[in-house]
């Protein structure tokens, strides 16, 4: 077995060099496991403490010598279990949390201007507007495109799923070259129109409420979230103006 399979669920690369090493071994002292795993003898025991503290390996005494062994392969189900208990533990506490730094948001005097990068961070306001918005509400897309933005079809896939789960409806402007080649999700709960090919361009203007999201749909994507009802109040103008030479 790979150590990356046992990285996979938490454990560190030692960890799991170690622990394999035990498993081959068996009963063992620190020297040969050193050797077996190739983790330095200085490292052996430190990692031996966490595994053991994990429930992993465990130790006997024989003629004033620890010997060291892995527990049994099946115990590492427990181990997942305890991490996902204590990963429930940090959830509720984030959720505690969230009214009071919600709070220090909206009491903040900073600027109303946020820019992001990277499709991570871009996709992840983009799926915060799902959760600002309530059953029966619409929000507004002027361009909506896929540009050249790796990924970005599977997320849309699903943040219309999402959207069409919670009601929310969606009044749509897209480019004219995504005509019968949207997302097969985006058509429900929204009312889509295509701009003229004069308008075609890699930036999204998507708005609601107060905020106002300027996404650049490059390789590395940008989007720019302006928190204002005057620039929603414009951008609406703006969207109604085209709507009206926009085809269906």
């Amino acid at each position: 077995m790979e150590p990356e399979l046992l990285e996979s669920i938490g454990l560190t690369t030692g960890e799991s060099k170690v622990y394999l090493a035990l498993l081959k071994l068996g009963n063992t002292t620190t020297g040969p496991l050193a050797k077996e795993s190739g983790v330095s003898a200085s490292k052996v025991y430190k990692i031996l403490d966490r595994l053991m503290s994990k429930g992993l390996a465990g130790y006997i005494t024989q003629s004033k010598t620890k010997h060291f062994n892995a527990v049994e392969p099946r115990r590492i189900l427990d181990y997942l279990d305890r991490e996902e208990e204590k990963l429930q533990e940090k959830k509720e506490k984030v959720e505690s949390l969230i009214p009071e730094l919600e709070l220090e948001r909206t009491l903040s005097k900073e600027a109303n201007a946020t820019l992001f990068q990277g499709f991570k961070a871009v996709t992840n306001v983009i799926t915060s507007s799902l959760d600002e918005m309530k059953k029966g509400e619409t929000y507004y897309v002027m361009g909506a495109t896929y540009g050249d933005t790796q990924g970005l079809r599977p997320f849309f896939y699903k943040h219309h799923q999402k959207r069409t789960t919670k009601g929310i409806n969606v009044k749509m402007l897209a480019n004219h070259e995504t005509k019968g080649n949207l997302e097969t999700t985006t058509s429900t709960h929204s009312i889509i129109k295509y701009l003229p090919k004069q308008f075609i361009s890699n930036m999204i203007f998507y708005f609601y409420h107060d905020k106002t999201l300027i996404i650049f749909l490059t390789k590395h994507p940008t989007a720019f979230m302006i928190q204002s009802k005057e620039a929603v109040k414009n951008f609406k103008a703006h969207f109604d103006a085209l709507w009206k030479i926009a085809q269906s």
